[in-house]
């Protein structure tokens, strides 16, 4: 007995010391690609891209995507004038494009630029506006990056995914490495800033801080076309229980009453300004969706109704779940994957929002390892459109090292060939596991 004894405590000190170690190996793994993607970045796509802007003649000015909303704010706080006007929206191109955009000029860009926010966004600017452009630029830089890694610890506790701290840190630094985050820091677009609200309402619902929670939905609201459907469904959980969550609505709706009126009160009969920059909006800076620009137009537009009608049930479905599910947590994953699936902007900077829907994933995939080969196949297609990315920017960048950056121009957009169909087949992935997931229960309950 002694003798197996021994023989075992080898086994037990070595399974220890790797259990130990691979956390660390991990989040050393991650700091190499944190490396790889942001030395690809700043060393082979951007001169790449610049080059080719160049080339073709298109103008390049601070392509800052903070500076139309900025110039925005300054005038309407500052100067009182109309943020949706045309002189204001020159001036917004002037500054984005270094020259006013000519529509006779074929190289020069289809995207207008202009400041199509609702107008109770200048609020949140404020604190900047007596800044030069070039240091409220730097501050938003780093503000909205800091906003995307800490979005990812409150998208866990939103989900009840509760790793350990090495693990979390980890986590941290990938979405730090992805191109969403690296394109946040060169752009500065308020999505970042929009998500990071939906993240933090999540997170404090399910510490049952109600009121909270609706004032950050509000916030939420200077990005509608990407914190809508998110926000619907909040609404919904809410008047569900209407005794126990009525405090979520109260806030939502007074924080909405008391921005729309401040607003007003900056600039009467806004509300009909930005309606029509809106409706004017898709005719120079829309995109197809994801799923258009997969399946032809008739099926795109189909699939498009059946996953909104398939969301309304499954949202409807889980509508009384309790803050931290399960239930509550595939909903999350729900109304983030079919947003950015649906929506009408093939932007990078938006795709933090699948965060939760690649979480719940991640946090159940041994129930999901279970429950088919199809649910199975489309999780590993979504991990590996985000791991093509990672190590494809490790390999240009090491070879970077060895051969000047420039001669490997060519291949500067090769990490990016799985950036959409990321957002495809992650909700085709939520849509499949959440079935099969629905079957297991089902068998478990006829079985008992």
């Amino acid at each position: 007995m002694e003798l197996q004894t021994a023989n075992w405590r080898p086994l037990v000190s070595r399974s220890l010391n790797r259990a130990r170690v691979l956390p660390w190996l991990g989040l050393a793994a991650s700091l190499l690609v944190a490396f790889g993607v942001w030395h690809w970045a700043e060393n082979i796509l951007i001169p790449a891209n610049t080059a080719q802007a160049l080339g073709k003649g298109v103008p390049i000015g601070n392509n800052s995507d903070l500076y139309p909303r900025w110039v925005g704010a300054r005038e309407v706080l500052l100067h009182h004038r109309d943020p949706y006007g045309a002189d204001v929206t020159r001036e917004i191109q002037t500054g984005f494009y270094g020259r006013p955009l000519d529509p006779s000029k074929p190289s020069d860009p289809p995207f207008q630029e202009s400041f199509v926010y609702p107008l109770y966004v200048v609020f949140l600017l404020t604190p900047t506006l007596t800044m030069p452009f070039r240091t409220a630029q730097e501050v938003f830089r780093w503000l909205l990056l800091f906003l995307t890694g800490c979005s990812l610890p409150l998208w866990m506790y939103a989900i009840g995914f509760r790793p350990r701290p090495i693990f979390a840190m980890t986590g941290i630094v990938l979405v730090l490495s992805s191109y969403p985050a690296m394109l946040e820091f060169h752009m500065q677009n308020l999505a970042a800033l929009a998500l990071f609200f939906l993240a933090a309402a999540a997170a404090v619902a399910v510490r049952n801080w109600l009121v909270l929670c609706g004032f950050l939905l509000a916030l939420a609201t200077i990005r509608p076309d990407v914190s809508g459907l998110v926000i619907l469904w909040f609404l919904l959980w809410s008047i569900a229980r209407w005794r126990e969550r009525k405090l979520l609505i109260y806030s939502f709706a007074g924080t909405m009453t008391a921005l729309v009126i401040a607003a007003e009160a900056v600039s009467p009969h806004w509300i009909m300004r930005f309606l029509t920059a809106v409706r004017e909006y898709p005719s120079y800076g829309a995109d197809p969706s994801v799923i258009q620009l997969f399946l032809p137009s008739f099926v795109a537009k189909l699939v498009t109704a059946g996953l909104v009608c398939v969301l309304v049930a499954v949202c409807w479905h889980w509508r009384k779940a309790a803050p931290g599910s399960e239930d509550f947590a595939w909903a999350l994953a729900w109304v983030s994957a079919v947003t950015i699936a649906i929506l009408p902007k093939l932007a990078g900077y938006n795709q933090p929002l699948l965060i939760p829907a690649l979480l719940v994933l991640l946090a159940h995939r041994d129930m999901i390892g279970n429950a088919g080969f199809v649910p199975r196949a489309f999780i590993k297609l979504a991990f590996g459109c985000q791991l093509w990315q990672w190590v494809t920017s490790l390999i240009l960048s090491l070879c970077s090292l060895l051969v000047p950056a420039a001669h490997l121009s060519r291949a500067a957009l090769v990490p990016e060939y799985t950036l959409f169909s990321l957002s495809l087949f992650t909700a085709t992935a939520v849509v499949a596991a959440t079935f099969s997931r629905w079957r297991v229960s089902n068998r478990v309950v006829v079985v008992a």
